[in-house]
């Protein structure tokens, strides 16, 4: 077996430090830069391992020991971790076709107290090389002994039990602090048929696949497969799959074990007619996956805190149902609607998240005057922050500060917030479109393009449905490729029929595609929606935007002007 390199507690490459006893990658500033546990782990073998390939067996056994999962999941985790360093151009962390990753940065030890073994995760790339049969011929660096003096050694005693006693401390005064909650333990049964028939059997069968995987993906939730005893885990899943000749629908339930008490059920149904088999395995999957997330995430919270009022969930509903078919009357009922129930209800999470992303999307859509644009952002990132102290595992209200980052051009760490909601709901098409539409603005079109069309893959939550529609049409503009974005932006019209800046988008394409009637038709019509809108006003913000961007988004808005759009 090939040894592993020993290193330090704390690792510096191109300016940040990784410190493996405290779980915490600090930026060149000293602020400390959040990844989730698995992106954590995975950025630890990396720089455990500099200059070495790294194959995506290693990676995946590694970082997800004893689980399977799925190629997407490692992308995903690559992602992230590319997202916390600043690594756009993928100069750090690089993909070497066929064989897998490299880190290309030099790490040095600044904390070389280490005389143990190499760290954990080095010694499983270890085992998995064994086990695998690798005889590549790697020698690997020698394990360097390293001696220390007598005050290096009254140092490591002292600091030994002043935080032991830190420990106790903080255990006897704030035993979470320490200890987080155990995590929550679910069994996935197969998913059954009503009318047993060969497709149908191995299209539940795939369903199950497809569900077990994401939810293996969801932090702080332990997946126990059938052949364990399911009697083990907190919660069961059973489900029944039933075929009529227009869709699939499948119907499941989440009980707690002890009592076969249902904390959750729901009905999903695909369409069969213009989608490929596929398709439908995952938009079933997804349609359960995403609902049920959202539940555990509920089921799974520390409960420390409880709406205010019994009617915030009403007036949430309310206020969402009056922008599904998005105007700038809508929109303001909805604001109206929203702060008066928080003048009720002060300091809500619930409302706050609701209202914040509700500005937000004012903020998008340009139905805020300049001043007035800034002051929501403002009042929408403290309502957030206040929001993350109260609910830090909450989707919600990730999401919603996902969004507002990506709103407001923060792009790297709006892709590492982004990601945050993807751990605890992975199929979120919202996060998705955010990443896309971070992807978008830092020239990234290809990457982009992937990310609408997986959450399009998905289609949930279905009230943003014609957002990564609109995502995957602009993006395909910007390439220059009017043919694929036109039935994309039709879509998200036909879904969405009030949005001005859509039918402006649909008025470059048909200037760009000869068709100057129907050019100018999207044109009036987007003015109809949005009467003053300019050449100037209709573009969104490009505060630090990719050179690629902003170039493409020019070569767009004139062909906008070109098709009636006024210039000022």
């Amino acid at each position: 077996m090939s040894q592993l390199p020993v290193r330090g507690s704390v690792l510096r490459f191109t300016g940040f430090e990784l410190d493996q006893q405290r779980g915490e990658l600090r930026g060149p500033a000293g602020e400390a830069i959040r990844l989730r546990p698995k992106a954590f782990d995975m950025l630890r073998l990396f720089a455990t391992q500099p200059g070495r390939i790294l194959s995506k067996q290693i990676l995946m056994t590694t970082v997800w020991p004893n689980i399977h999962v799925g190629e997407d999941s490692l992308f995903q985790c690559v992602r992230e971790v590319r997202a916390a360093l600043g690594d756009d151009e993928r100069q750090i962390i690089k993909a070497v076709s066929g064989r897998g990753y490299m880190f290309d940065a030099e790490v040095t030890d600044i904390d070389l107290e280490a005389t143990r073994d190499a760290p954990a995760l080095s010694g499983k790339v270890a085992d998995v090389e064994q086990s695998a049969g690798r005889a590549n011929g790697d020698k690997g660096a020698p394990v360097e002994s390293r001696r220390f003096d007598l005050r290096t050694s009254i140092a490591l005693a002292v600091a030994v039990v002043a935080i032991t006693g830190l420990v106790v401390a903080v255990t006897i005064l704030r035993p979470r602090f320490i200890f987080a909650p155990a995590p929550s333990t679910i069994a996935i049964m197969p998913i059954t048929v009503v009318d047993s028939e060969a497709p149908a059997t191995q299209m539940a069968a795939n369903v199950t696949n497809r569900l077990t995987d994401g939810l293996a993906k969801i932090d702080n939730l332990r997946v126990v497969m059938p052949s364990k005893d399911a009697t083990q885990a907190n919660y069961v899943i059973n489900g029944e799959l039933q075929q009529s000749e227009q869709s699939w629908t499948v119907r499941a339930r989440l009980s707690e074990t002890t009592t076969g008490e249902v904390k959750w059920s729901t009905s999903v149904s695909v369409d069969l007619a213009g989608t490929d088999i596929q398709l439908q395995q995952s938009r079933l999957a997804a349609g359960l996956g995403h609902d049920l997330a959202l539940r555990i995430n509920e089921l799974m919270s520390l409960k420390t805190r409880a709406s205010a009022a019994s009617n915030t969930k009403v007036v949430v509903e309310q206020a969402t149902a009056q922008i599904n078919q998005t105007s700038p009357e809508r929109f303001r009922v909805a604001q109206a609607m929203l702060e008066k129930a928080l003048t009720e209800n002060p300091g809500d999470v619930d409302l706050e998240v609701a209202l914040a992303g509700l500005m937000l999307r004012g903020v998008q859509m340009v139905w805020y005057s300049p001043a007035d644009s800034k002051a929501a952002e403002h009042r929408a990132q403290s309502m957030l922050e206040h929001a993350l102290r109260v609910g830090p595992n909450s989707v919600p209200v990730h999401e919603a500060y996902c969004r507002l980052l990506a709103t407001t051009n923060q792009f790297s760490a709006s892709l590492v917030a982004c990601a945050r909601v993807l751990t605890l709901d992975p199929w979120n098409g919202m996060a998705l479109y955010l990443i896309g539409l971070s992807q978008l603005k830092l020239g990234r079109f290809e990457d982009a393009l992937a990310t609408f069309k997986q959450a399009d893959q998905f289609d949930t939550p279905r009230v943003s449905r014609w957002t990564w529609a609109l995502g995957a049409g602009w993006t395909y503009m910007m390439m220059g490729k009017p043919e694929d974005a036109l039935p994309w932006i039709q879509k998200s019209i036909a879904i969405t029929p009030a949005s001005g800046r859509s039918y402006f988008l649909l008025a470059a394409i048909y200037q760009q595609l000869g068709r100057t009637d129907e050019a100018r038709a999207a044109t009036a019509k987007g003015m109809e929606i949005r009467p003053s809108s300019n050449a100037k006003n209709v573009r969104v913000p490009e505060e630090n935007a990719s050179p690629i961007y902003i170039a493409a988004a020019d070569r767009l808005v004139s062909l906008a002007v070109a098709a009636g759009l006024p210039e000022r």
